[in-house]
Protein backbone atom coordinates (compact mmCIF):
# COMPACT_ATOMS: atom_id res chain seq x y z
CA UNK A 1 0.00 0.00 0.00
CA UNK A 2 2.81 2.36 0.66
CA UNK A 3 4.15 1.55 -2.54
CA UNK A 4 1.29 2.84 -3.92
CA UNK A 5 0.29 5.85 -2.01
CA UNK A 6 4.43 6.63 -3.70
CA UNK A 7 3.48 6.11 -6.89
CA UNK A 8 0.16 8.32 -6.71
CA UNK A 9 2.41 11.02 -4.83
CA UNK A 10 4.75 10.73 -8.49
CA UNK A 11 1.20 11.33 -11.20
CA UNK A 12 1.07 14.51 -12.76
CA UNK A 13 -1.66 17.57 -11.94
CA UNK A 14 -3.95 19.72 -13.93
CA UNK A 15 -1.04 22.67 -13.56
CA UNK A 16 2.37 20.58 -14.36
CA UNK A 17 0.60 18.75 -17.41
CA UNK A 18 -0.31 22.50 -18.82
CA UNK A 19 3.04 23.95 -18.16
CA UNK A 20 4.69 20.50 -20.35
CA UNK A 21 1.76 20.78 -23.07
CA UNK A 22 2.83 24.25 -23.11
CA UNK A 23 6.67 23.19 -23.30
CA UNK A 24 5.89 20.57 -25.87
CA UNK A 25 4.23 22.81 -28.34
CA UNK A 26 5.87 25.97 -27.96
CA UNK A 27 7.72 27.50 -25.08
CA UNK A 28 6.57 30.94 -25.59
CA UNK A 29 7.44 33.28 -28.49
CA UNK A 30 11.36 32.44 -28.77
CA UNK A 31 11.06 31.94 -32.82
CA UNK A 32 8.50 33.55 -34.34
CA UNK A 33 9.91 36.08 -35.02
CA UNK A 34 10.85 34.83 -38.49
CA UNK A 35 6.88 34.55 -39.21
CA UNK A 36 7.34 38.43 -39.43
CA UNK A 37 10.18 38.23 -41.88
CA UNK A 38 9.34 35.58 -43.93
CA UNK A 39 5.57 36.43 -43.88
CA UNK A 40 7.53 39.89 -45.59
CA UNK A 41 5.14 41.73 -42.63
CA UNK A 42 3.35 41.45 -39.23
CA UNK A 43 0.09 41.15 -41.20
CA UNK A 44 0.53 37.56 -42.23
CA UNK A 45 2.16 36.28 -39.15
CA UNK A 46 -1.10 37.66 -36.58
CA UNK A 47 -3.40 36.36 -39.58
CA UNK A 48 -1.66 32.93 -39.52
CA UNK A 49 -1.50 32.64 -35.31
CA UNK A 50 -5.30 33.39 -34.64
CA UNK A 51 -6.08 31.20 -38.42
CA UNK A 52 -3.45 28.33 -37.92
CA UNK A 53 -4.88 27.43 -34.62
CA UNK A 54 -8.42 26.86 -35.86
CA UNK A 55 -7.65 24.48 -38.51
CA UNK A 56 -4.50 22.75 -37.19
CA UNK A 57 -4.35 22.94 -33.17
CA UNK A 58 -7.54 23.05 -32.23
CA UNK A 59 -8.34 19.63 -34.38
CA UNK A 60 -5.05 18.16 -33.23
CA UNK A 61 -6.02 18.81 -29.50
CA UNK A 62 -9.14 17.80 -29.51
CA UNK A 63 -8.34 14.36 -31.02
CA UNK A 64 -5.45 14.20 -28.89
CA UNK A 65 -8.06 14.54 -26.02
CA UNK A 66 -10.53 11.57 -27.47
CA UNK A 67 -7.99 9.31 -27.57
CA UNK A 68 -5.41 9.59 -24.76
CA UNK A 69 -8.50 9.33 -22.34
CA UNK A 70 -9.49 6.24 -23.76
CA UNK A 71 -5.85 4.93 -23.95
CA UNK A 72 -4.18 6.43 -20.55
CA UNK A 73 -1.81 4.69 -20.99
CA UNK A 74 2.10 5.30 -21.53
CA UNK A 75 2.52 4.91 -25.79
CA UNK A 76 0.11 7.63 -26.53
CA UNK A 77 -0.58 7.78 -30.49
CA UNK A 78 1.59 4.22 -30.85
CA UNK A 79 -1.37 2.51 -28.84
CA UNK A 80 -3.74 4.17 -31.23
CA UNK A 81 -2.25 3.62 -34.52
CA UNK A 82 -1.60 -0.15 -33.32
CA UNK A 83 -5.44 -0.64 -32.43
CA UNK A 84 -6.58 0.76 -35.47
CA UNK A 85 -3.88 -0.37 -37.99
CA UNK A 86 -2.10 -3.30 -36.24
CA UNK A 87 1.44 -3.25 -34.88
CA UNK A 88 3.35 -3.28 -38.11
CA UNK A 89 2.20 0.33 -38.55
CA UNK A 90 1.93 1.18 -34.84
CA UNK A 91 5.79 0.98 -34.65
CA UNK A 92 6.07 2.90 -37.56
CA UNK A 93 4.40 5.40 -35.74
CA UNK A 94 6.58 5.25 -32.71
CA UNK A 95 9.75 5.32 -34.70
CA UNK A 96 8.71 8.50 -37.11
CA UNK A 97 7.59 10.42 -33.68
CA UNK A 98 10.40 9.45 -31.74
CA UNK A 99 12.89 10.31 -34.53
CA UNK A 100 11.09 13.50 -35.23
CA UNK A 101 11.18 14.52 -31.38
CA UNK A 102 14.58 13.72 -30.62
CA UNK A 103 16.01 15.89 -33.75
CA UNK A 104 13.53 18.61 -32.13
CA UNK A 105 14.95 18.32 -28.90
CA UNK A 106 18.35 18.53 -30.36
CA UNK A 107 17.72 22.02 -31.06
CA UNK A 108 17.46 23.08 -27.33
CA UNK A 109 21.23 23.12 -26.20
CA UNK A 110 22.39 24.46 -29.49
CA UNK A 111 19.58 27.54 -28.84
CA UNK A 112 20.81 27.56 -25.13
CA UNK A 113 24.34 29.01 -26.29
CA UNK A 114 23.04 30.81 -28.77
CA UNK A 115 21.71 33.19 -26.17
CA UNK A 116 24.81 32.37 -24.01
CA UNK A 117 27.72 33.63 -26.82
CA UNK A 118 26.42 37.24 -26.68
CA UNK A 119 27.81 37.41 -23.34
CA UNK A 120 30.36 34.67 -23.40
CA UNK A 121 31.93 34.73 -27.35
CA UNK A 122 33.69 31.98 -26.17
CA UNK A 123 31.18 29.19 -26.96
CA UNK A 124 31.62 30.12 -30.69
CA UNK A 125 34.44 27.98 -30.39
CA UNK A 126 34.27 24.74 -31.14
CA UNK A 127 36.66 23.90 -28.51
CA UNK A 128 34.27 25.36 -25.94
CA UNK A 129 31.38 24.73 -27.70
CA UNK A 130 30.83 21.11 -27.78
CA UNK A 131 32.38 20.48 -24.43
CA UNK A 132 29.56 23.10 -23.11
CA UNK A 133 26.77 21.15 -25.71
CA UNK A 134 27.59 17.45 -23.73
CA UNK A 135 27.45 19.12 -20.43
CA UNK A 136 24.15 20.86 -20.70
CA UNK A 137 22.38 17.75 -22.38
CA UNK A 138 23.76 15.84 -19.82
CA UNK A 139 22.41 18.09 -16.94
CA UNK A 140 19.11 18.74 -18.69
CA UNK A 141 18.95 14.75 -18.81
CA UNK A 142 19.46 14.02 -15.54
CA UNK A 143 17.01 16.40 -14.31
CA UNK A 144 14.51 14.59 -16.06
CA UNK A 145 16.04 11.23 -14.58
CA UNK A 146 14.73 12.60 -11.25
CA UNK A 147 11.21 12.23 -12.08
CA UNK A 148 8.39 13.72 -13.61
CA UNK A 149 6.62 15.26 -10.80
CA UNK A 150 10.11 17.17 -10.62
CA UNK A 151 10.11 18.12 -14.63
CA UNK A 152 6.25 19.44 -14.22
CA UNK A 153 6.50 21.65 -11.66
CA UNK A 154 9.94 22.69 -12.80
CA UNK A 155 8.05 23.38 -15.91
CA UNK A 156 5.54 25.20 -14.21
CA UNK A 157 8.24 28.29 -12.69
CA UNK A 158 10.10 28.08 -16.02
CA UNK A 159 6.81 29.22 -17.86
CA UNK A 160 6.20 32.00 -15.21
CA UNK A 161 9.64 33.10 -15.39
CA UNK A 162 9.52 33.17 -19.61
CA UNK A 163 6.12 34.74 -20.18
CA UNK A 164 5.94 37.11 -17.32
CA UNK A 165 8.83 39.69 -19.23
CA UNK A 166 6.66 39.70 -22.12
CA UNK A 167 3.34 40.82 -20.19
CA UNK A 168 4.99 43.28 -18.67
CA UNK A 169 6.63 44.64 -22.39
CA UNK A 170 2.92 44.22 -23.63
CA UNK A 171 1.76 46.95 -20.78
CA UNK A 172 4.45 49.28 -21.51
CA UNK A 173 3.96 49.21 -25.74
CA UNK A 174 0.35 50.21 -24.79
CA UNK A 175 0.90 53.92 -24.95
CA UNK A 176 2.72 53.56 -28.71
CA UNK A 177 0.91 51.25 -30.19
CA UNK A 178 -0.47 52.44 -33.75
CA UNK A 179 -2.62 49.88 -35.18
CA UNK A 180 -2.13 50.50 -38.81
CA UNK A 181 1.25 49.14 -38.50
CA UNK A 182 -0.02 45.35 -37.90
CA UNK A 183 -1.59 46.02 -41.43
CA UNK A 184 1.92 46.06 -43.54
CA UNK A 185 2.48 43.15 -46.15
CA UNK A 186 4.63 42.79 -49.83
CA UNK A 187 2.99 40.01 -51.00
CA UNK A 188 5.77 39.88 -53.02
CA UNK A 189 8.54 38.87 -50.62
CA UNK A 190 6.48 36.12 -48.82
CA UNK A 191 8.62 33.03 -48.23
CA UNK A 192 6.02 30.97 -48.20
CA UNK A 193 8.43 28.50 -47.37
CA UNK A 194 9.54 29.51 -44.42
CA UNK A 195 6.52 31.05 -43.25
CA UNK A 196 4.34 27.96 -43.31
CA UNK A 197 7.46 25.98 -41.60
CA UNK A 198 7.67 28.33 -39.25
CA UNK A 199 4.10 28.27 -38.78
CA UNK A 200 3.25 24.79 -38.00
CA UNK A 201 6.73 23.97 -35.98
CA UNK A 202 5.61 26.64 -33.49
CA UNK A 203 1.55 24.98 -33.48
CA UNK A 204 2.18 21.37 -33.55
CA UNK A 205 3.13 18.45 -30.84
CA UNK A 206 -0.17 19.02 -29.22
CA UNK A 207 -0.44 14.79 -29.66
CA UNK A 208 2.79 14.10 -27.45
CA UNK A 209 1.53 14.67 -23.89
CA UNK A 210 -0.27 11.34 -24.67
CA UNK A 211 3.24 9.34 -24.40
CA UNK A 212 2.54 10.39 -20.65
CA UNK A 213 -0.76 9.21 -20.09
CA UNK A 214 -0.03 6.40 -17.90
CA UNK A 215 1.84 8.96 -15.47
CA UNK A 216 -1.31 11.71 -15.57
CA UNK A 217 -3.35 11.98 -12.45
CA UNK A 218 -7.16 11.64 -12.73
CA UNK A 219 -6.49 11.44 -16.93
CA UNK A 220 -10.16 11.12 -18.25
CA UNK A 221 -10.46 14.47 -16.66
CA UNK A 222 -7.42 16.20 -16.41
CA UNK A 223 -6.11 15.76 -20.38
CA UNK A 224 -9.35 18.16 -22.18
CA UNK A 225 -8.59 20.49 -19.40
CA UNK A 226 -4.85 20.66 -19.69
CA UNK A 227 -5.42 20.50 -23.53
CA UNK A 228 -8.28 23.49 -23.08
CA UNK A 229 -5.76 25.53 -20.98
CA UNK A 230 -2.48 24.63 -23.49
CA UNK A 231 -4.03 26.02 -25.81
CA UNK A 232 -4.80 29.21 -24.58
CA UNK A 233 -1.44 30.10 -22.80
CA UNK A 234 0.36 29.03 -26.81
CA UNK A 235 -1.93 31.02 -28.51
CA UNK A 236 -1.49 34.23 -26.07
CA UNK A 237 2.56 34.11 -25.54
CA UNK A 238 2.36 33.94 -29.37
CA UNK A 239 0.03 36.73 -29.95
CA UNK A 240 0.52 39.24 -27.27
CA UNK A 241 3.69 39.60 -27.65
CA UNK A 242 3.68 40.09 -31.71
CA UNK A 243 1.15 42.60 -31.32
CA UNK A 244 3.09 44.88 -28.80
CA UNK A 245 6.09 44.53 -30.54
CA UNK A 246 4.98 45.04 -34.26
CA UNK A 247 2.30 47.87 -33.44
CA UNK A 248 4.84 49.80 -30.75
CA UNK A 249 7.92 49.67 -32.88
CA UNK A 250 8.04 51.46 -36.50
CA UNK A 251 10.97 48.07 -38.08
CA UNK A 252 11.34 46.44 -41.03
CA UNK A 253 10.42 43.10 -41.39
CA UNK A 254 13.68 41.64 -42.34
CA UNK A 255 14.68 42.73 -38.85
CA UNK A 256 12.39 40.36 -37.31
CA UNK A 257 14.48 37.49 -36.89
CA UNK A 258 15.25 34.85 -34.12
CA UNK A 259 16.20 36.93 -30.84
CA UNK A 260 15.01 40.00 -31.99
CA UNK A 261 12.20 40.14 -29.24
CA UNK A 262 15.28 40.92 -26.98
CA UNK A 263 15.77 44.54 -28.83
CA UNK A 264 11.94 44.68 -29.26
CA UNK A 265 12.37 44.51 -24.93
CA UNK A 266 15.34 47.01 -25.22
CA UNK A 267 13.50 49.42 -27.50
CA UNK A 268 10.00 49.47 -25.84
CA UNK A 269 11.30 48.88 -21.87
CA UNK A 270 15.29 49.36 -21.81
CA UNK A 271 18.27 47.42 -20.99
CA UNK A 272 16.83 45.62 -17.98
CA UNK A 273 13.84 44.01 -20.16
CA UNK A 274 15.94 42.73 -23.69
CA UNK A 275 18.28 41.29 -20.53
CA UNK A 276 14.88 38.97 -18.92
CA UNK A 277 13.80 38.27 -22.25
CA UNK A 278 17.20 36.91 -23.15
CA UNK A 279 17.36 34.63 -19.86
CA UNK A 280 13.65 34.04 -20.62
CA UNK A 281 14.38 32.66 -23.51
CA UNK A 282 17.47 30.65 -22.36
CA UNK A 283 15.03 29.25 -19.58
CA UNK A 284 12.67 28.34 -22.05
CA UNK A 285 14.93 26.17 -24.27
CA UNK A 286 15.42 24.03 -21.11
CA UNK A 287 12.03 23.31 -20.39
CA UNK A 288 11.24 22.67 -24.34
CA UNK A 289 14.35 19.88 -23.95
CA UNK A 290 12.42 18.81 -20.44
CA UNK A 291 9.39 18.63 -22.00
CA UNK A 292 10.35 17.04 -25.58
CA UNK A 293 12.69 14.49 -23.71
CA UNK A 294 9.85 13.59 -21.34
CA UNK A 295 7.44 12.34 -23.92
CA UNK A 296 10.26 10.62 -26.38
CA UNK A 297 11.40 8.38 -23.73
CA UNK A 298 7.99 7.52 -22.20
CA UNK A 299 7.00 6.92 -25.93
CA UNK A 300 9.69 4.20 -25.66
CA UNK A 301 8.77 3.30 -22.43
CA UNK A 302 5.22 2.68 -23.54
CA UNK A 303 6.48 0.48 -26.60
CA UNK A 304 8.59 -1.53 -24.40
CA UNK A 305 5.17 -2.22 -22.43
CA UNK A 306 3.67 -3.92 -25.26
CA UNK A 307 6.20 -5.76 -26.96
CA UNK A 308 7.19 -3.66 -29.57
CA UNK A 309 10.56 -3.11 -28.10
CA UNK A 310 12.99 -5.03 -26.06
CA UNK A 311 12.55 -5.46 -21.81
CA UNK A 312 15.34 -3.43 -20.91
CA UNK A 313 13.53 -0.14 -22.36
CA UNK A 314 10.81 -0.06 -20.01
CA UNK A 315 13.08 -0.33 -16.68
CA UNK A 316 12.66 2.39 -14.42
CA UNK A 317 14.53 4.24 -11.99
CA UNK A 318 13.68 4.47 -8.29
CA UNK A 319 12.11 7.45 -9.41
CA UNK A 320 9.93 5.57 -11.53
CA UNK A 321 11.30 6.77 -14.72
CA UNK A 322 12.68 5.10 -17.46
CA UNK A 323 16.39 5.00 -17.51
CA UNK A 324 17.15 3.17 -20.68
CA UNK A 325 14.72 5.17 -22.35
CA UNK A 326 16.04 8.52 -21.24
CA UNK A 327 19.60 7.27 -22.09
CA UNK A 328 18.20 6.39 -25.29
CA UNK A 329 16.91 9.82 -26.32
CA UNK A 330 19.57 12.16 -24.80
CA UNK A 331 22.38 9.80 -27.10
CA UNK A 332 20.53 10.58 -30.30
CA UNK A 333 20.39 14.49 -29.08
CA UNK A 334 23.92 14.59 -28.56
CA UNK A 335 24.70 12.84 -32.43
CA UNK A 336 22.19 14.94 -33.87
CA UNK A 337 22.81 18.41 -32.88
CA UNK A 338 25.47 19.05 -35.19
CA UNK A 339 22.99 19.85 -37.94
CA UNK A 340 21.90 23.12 -39.11
CA UNK A 341 18.54 24.73 -37.46
CA UNK A 342 16.84 24.87 -40.67
CA UNK A 343 17.98 21.61 -41.30
CA UNK A 344 16.46 19.91 -38.52
CA UNK A 345 13.44 21.91 -39.03
CA UNK A 346 12.46 21.00 -42.25
CA UNK A 347 13.37 17.33 -41.86
CA UNK A 348 11.19 17.20 -38.36
CA UNK A 349 8.45 18.97 -39.70
CA UNK A 350 7.94 16.22 -42.91
CA UNK A 351 8.00 13.21 -40.33
CA UNK A 352 5.35 14.92 -37.94
CA UNK A 353 3.42 15.59 -41.06
CA UNK A 354 3.59 12.04 -42.12
CA UNK A 355 2.98 10.62 -38.50
CA UNK A 356 -0.06 12.79 -38.46
CA UNK A 357 -1.66 11.65 -41.48
CA UNK A 358 -1.68 7.95 -39.93
CA UNK A 359 -3.25 9.46 -36.68
CA UNK A 360 -6.25 11.36 -38.65
CA UNK A 361 -6.63 7.89 -39.85
CA UNK A 362 -6.18 5.95 -37.35
CA UNK A 363 -8.78 8.39 -35.43
CA UNK A 364 -11.45 8.19 -38.14
CA UNK A 365 -11.21 4.25 -38.46
CA UNK A 366 -11.28 3.75 -34.70
CA UNK A 367 -14.69 5.53 -35.05
CA UNK A 368 -16.20 3.18 -37.18
CA UNK A 369 -14.00 -0.28 -36.02
CA UNK A 370 -15.28 0.47 -32.07
CA UNK A 371 -17.77 2.44 -31.59
CA UNK A 372 -18.60 1.49 -28.71
CA UNK A 373 -14.96 2.25 -27.18
CA UNK A 374 -15.36 3.92 -23.70
CA UNK A 375 -14.26 6.99 -24.02
CA UNK A 376 -13.85 9.51 -21.26
CA UNK A 377 -13.96 12.34 -23.34
CA UNK A 378 -15.89 12.34 -26.98
CA UNK A 379 -15.31 14.78 -29.73
CA UNK A 380 -19.36 15.87 -29.43
CA UNK A 381 -19.90 14.94 -33.54
CA UNK A 382 -20.66 11.74 -35.67
CA UNK A 383 -18.34 9.97 -37.97
CA UNK A 384 -18.44 12.07 -41.06
CA UNK A 385 -18.54 15.13 -39.56
CA UNK A 386 -14.80 14.25 -37.35
CA UNK A 387 -13.59 13.06 -40.68
CA UNK A 388 -14.40 17.07 -41.84
CA UNK A 389 -12.79 18.16 -38.79
CA UNK A 390 -9.83 16.13 -40.22
CA UNK A 391 -9.83 17.36 -43.64
CA UNK A 392 -8.47 21.03 -43.04
CA UNK A 393 -5.20 19.96 -41.22
CA UNK A 394 -4.98 16.95 -42.97
CA UNK A 395 -4.63 19.18 -46.77
CA UNK A 396 -2.41 21.79 -44.70
CA UNK A 397 -0.27 18.51 -43.51
CA UNK A 398 0.07 17.71 -47.87
CA UNK A 399 0.92 20.91 -48.45
CA UNK A 400 3.64 21.82 -46.04
CA UNK A 401 5.23 18.18 -47.27
CA UNK A 402 5.05 19.51 -50.79
CA UNK A 403 6.97 22.60 -49.89
CA UNK A 404 10.08 20.44 -48.61
CA UNK A 405 13.24 20.44 -50.31
CA UNK A 406 14.66 17.50 -52.09
CA UNK A 407 16.88 16.53 -49.36
CA UNK A 408 14.56 16.78 -47.15
CA UNK A 409 12.19 13.78 -49.19
CA UNK A 410 15.68 11.78 -49.19
CA UNK A 411 16.31 11.97 -45.77
CA UNK A 412 12.82 11.46 -44.45
CA UNK A 413 12.51 8.24 -46.89
CA UNK A 414 15.85 6.64 -45.49
CA UNK A 415 14.62 7.21 -41.58
CA UNK A 416 10.96 5.62 -43.28
CA UNK A 417 12.75 2.68 -44.93
CA UNK A 418 14.69 2.16 -41.73
CA UNK A 419 11.20 1.39 -39.85
CA UNK A 420 10.17 -1.01 -42.25
CA UNK A 421 13.24 -2.69 -42.25
CA UNK A 422 13.84 -2.82 -38.24
CA UNK A 423 10.14 -4.04 -37.47
CA UNK A 424 10.95 -7.77 -38.91
CA UNK A 425 14.51 -7.73 -36.92
CA UNK A 426 12.73 -7.17 -33.95
CA UNK A 427 9.98 -9.38 -34.32
CA UNK A 428 12.68 -12.08 -34.88
CA UNK A 429 14.83 -11.44 -32.11
CA UNK A 430 11.24 -11.50 -30.22
CA UNK A 431 10.33 -14.88 -31.41
CA UNK A 432 14.28 -16.33 -31.34
CA UNK A 433 14.31 -15.08 -28.08
CA UNK A 434 17.66 -13.37 -28.67
CA UNK A 435 16.83 -10.43 -26.45
CA UNK A 436 14.29 -10.45 -23.54
CA UNK A 437 10.76 -8.91 -24.23
CA UNK A 438 7.59 -8.03 -22.36
CA UNK A 439 5.83 -11.66 -22.15
CA UNK A 440 2.78 -10.08 -21.59
CA UNK A 441 2.31 -6.58 -22.62
CA UNK A 442 -0.53 -4.88 -20.55
CA UNK A 443 -4.16 -3.97 -21.97
CA UNK A 444 -4.14 -0.83 -24.30
CA UNK A 445 -7.76 -0.52 -24.47
CA UNK A 446 -9.28 1.58 -21.81
CA UNK A 447 -12.44 -0.26 -19.70
CA UNK A 448 -13.98 2.63 -18.13
CA UNK A 449 -11.71 3.19 -14.60
CA UNK A 450 -8.83 4.57 -14.16
CA UNK A 451 -5.56 2.59 -14.16
CA UNK A 452 -7.09 -0.41 -15.00
CA UNK A 453 -4.85 -3.01 -16.63
CA UNK A 454 -6.40 -5.95 -17.87
CA UNK A 455 -4.00 -8.82 -15.70
CA UNK A 456 -5.11 -11.43 -18.79
CA UNK A 457 -3.68 -11.63 -22.32
CA UNK A 458 -2.57 -13.78 -25.06
CA UNK A 459 -0.37 -13.94 -27.80
CA UNK A 460 -1.34 -15.02 -31.29
CA UNK A 461 0.96 -15.26 -34.75
CA UNK A 462 -0.87 -13.36 -36.70
CA UNK A 463 -0.42 -9.54 -37.42
CA UNK A 464 -2.63 -7.07 -37.42
CA UNK A 465 -5.52 -8.70 -36.40
CA UNK A 466 -7.59 -7.39 -33.14
CA UNK A 467 -8.66 -9.99 -30.78
CA UNK A 468 -12.08 -8.99 -28.05
CA UNK A 469 -11.65 -11.09 -24.77
CA UNK A 470 -14.77 -10.50 -22.29
CA UNK A 471 -12.82 -12.53 -19.12
CA UNK A 472 -14.99 -13.14 -16.24
CA UNK A 473 -13.29 -13.32 -12.85
CA UNK A 474 -10.59 -15.88 -11.38
CA UNK A 475 -8.74 -16.37 -9.26
CA UNK A 476 -5.88 -15.59 -11.15
CA UNK A 477 -6.87 -12.07 -12.27
CA UNK A 478 -8.44 -10.94 -8.44
CA UNK A 479 -4.88 -12.05 -7.66
CA UNK A 480 -3.39 -9.95 -9.71
CA UNK A 481 -5.82 -6.82 -8.80
CA UNK A 482 -4.43 -7.73 -5.21
CA UNK A 483 -1.31 -7.12 -6.46
CA UNK A 484 -1.66 -3.93 -8.15
CA UNK A 485 -3.78 -2.57 -5.26
CA UNK A 486 -6.95 -2.23 -7.47
CA UNK A 487 -10.35 -3.34 -6.01
CA UNK A 488 -12.54 -5.35 -8.05
CA UNK A 489 -15.82 -6.52 -8.01
CA UNK A 490 -16.45 -9.72 -8.29
CA UNK A 491 -17.19 -9.45 -12.24
CA UNK A 492 -15.05 -7.59 -14.24
CA UNK A 493 -15.22 -7.14 -17.56
CA UNK A 494 -11.84 -6.14 -19.68
CA UNK A 495 -10.99 -5.34 -23.34
CA UNK A 496 -7.57 -6.66 -24.81
CA UNK A 497 -6.22 -5.57 -28.21
CA UNK A 498 -4.05 -7.21 -29.36
CA UNK A 499 -1.47 -5.24 -30.69
CA UNK A 500 2.09 -7.27 -31.51
CA UNK A 501 2.71 -10.71 -32.64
Amino acid sequence: MLSDVKKSNHKITLLPLIALIFYQVSGGPFGVEDSVRSGAGPLLSLLGFFIFPLIWSIPEALITAELATAFPHNGGYVIWISNAFGPFWGFQEGFWKWFSGVMDNALYPVLFLDYLKHSFPIFNQTIARFPALLCITVSLTYLNYRGLHIVGFSAVLLALFSLFPFLIMALLSIPHIKPTRWLVLDFNNVDWRGFFNTMFWNLNYWDKVSTLAGEVENPSKTFPKALMGGLVLVISSYLIPLLAGTGALRSSPSEWSDGYFAEVGMLIGGFWLKLWIQAAAAMSNMGLFEAEMSSDAFQLCGMSKMGMLPAVFASRSKYETPTVSILFSATGVIFLSWMSFQQILEFLNFLYAVGMLLEFAAFIRLRLKKPNLHRPFKVPLGTFWVAMLCLPPTLLLIFVMCLASLRTFFVSGAVIMMGFILYPILVQAKSKNWIPFEAEPPSLQSNGSEGCHSAASELVDQENKDVDLMLNSSHKRVAYASLLGHRWSSRLECDFVLCWS
